[in-house]
């Protein structure tokens, strides 16, 4: 099974290539590399996640890509954690029954 890391404080002009290029240069093999961006502007959000191939060694990664610099810039590197299906149980733990409805205008 593939590790996956994340990969966050990256400079404003990284690309999925430069952050790809960055991992394998350190000596370790990338099966696919992402920089997160935000949805509307498309702007990079400063984070990405890096997936190894199947056979590296996660923790040796971790440890050897973790406060290196990109750009300038230290890199913080740790084990990336699976992506949240709870959406609305992570916002106080209150779900949809605090969410307050906006009133329906449709009477005018």
């Amino acid at each position: 099974m593939p590790s996956k890391l994340f990969i966050g404080n990256l400079p404003r002009n990284a690309t999925d290539q430069t952050l790809s290029e960055f991992v394998s240069g350190a000596g370790f093999q990338v099966t696919c590399a992402g920089v997160i961006r935000d949805r509307m502007p498309g702007m990079p959000r400063g984070f990405g996640f890096v997936e190894l191939a199947e056979g590296e060694d996660r923790q040796r990664a971790i440890a050897g890509l973790n406060g290196q610099s990109l750009d300038g810039r230290p890199l913080t590197v740790k084990e990336a954690r699976p992506q949240r299906t709870d959406f609305a149980q992570t916002r106080g733990g209150g779900g949809r029954s605090n969410f307050v409805r906006p009133r329906d205008f449709t009477d005018f």
